[in-house]
């Protein structure tokens, strides 16, 4: 899919004409077809349009002649079947001197923020501001979902305490695996960041930095915001470290108190069947046809029931007294 936004006063208007100066083009999952036409008609490289694509791509900064692709990971979360998942996905922010290209592969609420026009002062033709807040944006989410795996974990914590499941563990593993994701993008996206300010600071700076300076020009502004957002990333990595620690030792201690409570299960199933097999021996013995005592007593039926009784309340205060009941 295909979206050009150009900014107009403060209004974002949807145009057609890609080739306008100062456009922001929003490629979301596009078709082959899709990304042959956006490089024709703008001129940038097929292959840093198709390195967003690609899962499995790490985040990094890349010059090619007058193009500057940054590429980041940024999180989402889907429910399924009640349940939510949290991923991260690469996206690519491709700089040129007439327009900003972001290549993702499924629709997010980050860019879904920008479409609307929601931050302020967000204007398509102030590219360097534009990168910036797309990155704060980012940061933000991080910081977002952080706090929803931690409510998450809350209430799954509150299952376990009565739980002689599996399935809240899994759980609790699903929200883990979220975290260590979340750890390594915030880790790569950081390095990112710290190489765009230090392309910006540096005195002499190498061949690839200088060129991603003169394609990504900062001013006083943007580099506090740019400040604003390794501030915001780096508080994203104590959280999820902090949350990961915390879920990994939550995880090994809920492993024992769910084997503990099965265990007390079967203590007190173990102590019932005892309770019960006394009376059984005793019933069992007036089966056999052999001489027994009462067995010609009117009251024979009544002793024997008596017998069963007493047994049965001597075996369960002796339990009681072992703590097995």
């Amino acid at each position: 899919m295909i979206k050009t936004f150009l900014s107009t006063g403060d209004e974002l208007k949807t145009i057609d004409n890609l080739a306008e100066r100062g456009v922001w083009i929003s490629l979301t999952s596009p078709s082959p077809a899709e990304i042959e036409m956006v490089c024709a008609k703008t001129g940038v490289s097929l292959d840093l349009v198709r390195a967003a694509l690609d899962e499995e791509e790490r985040p990094r900064i890349e010059v090619e002649e007058d193009q500057l692709l940054i590429l980041i990971n940024i999180p989402t979360s889907e429910g399924t079947n009640g349940r939510l998942y949290f991923d991260t996905i690469p996206l690519g922010i491709i700089v040129a001197e007439n327009y900003v290209i972001t290549v993702c592969l499924k629709d997010n609420p980050i860019m879904a923020e920008f479409e609307h026009g929601r931050p302020r002062s967000f204007y398509t033709f102030m590219r360097t501001r534009f990168v910036l807040q797309i990155l704060f944006k980012t940061a933000t989410y991080y910081l977002r979902y952080l706090k929803q795996i931690d409510k998450r974990t809350n209430e799954i914590e509150n299952q376990l305490h009565r739980s002689m499941r599996n399935e809240e563990l899994i759980k609790l593993l699903n929200l883990e695996k979220s975290l260590v994701y979340f750890t390594t993008s915030l880790k790569a996206n950081g390095i990112v960041m710290e190489k765009l300010l230090r392309s910006h600071l540096a005195k002499t700076p190498d061949p690839d930095s200088q060129k991603a300076s003169q394609i990504l020009k900062m001013y006083a502004d943007d580099e506090d915001l740019l400040e604003d957002v390794i501030t915001e990333n780096k508080q994203a990595i104590d959280m999820s470290e902090t949350h990961s620690s915390i879920l990994s030792g939550m995880m090994d201690a809920f492993a024992s108190v769910i084997s503990n409570n099965l265990n007390i299960v079967m203590k007190f199933l173990t102590s019932v069947t005892i309770v019960l097999s006394l009376p059984t021996m005793v019933a069992s013995f007036y089966g056999m046809n052999v001489h027994l005592p009462f067995q010609h007593s009117p009251f024979a039926f009544s002793i024997i029931i008596g017998i069963c009784f007493l047994f049965s309340l001597t075996g369960v205060i002796l339990l009681r007294r072992k703590d097995m009941f």
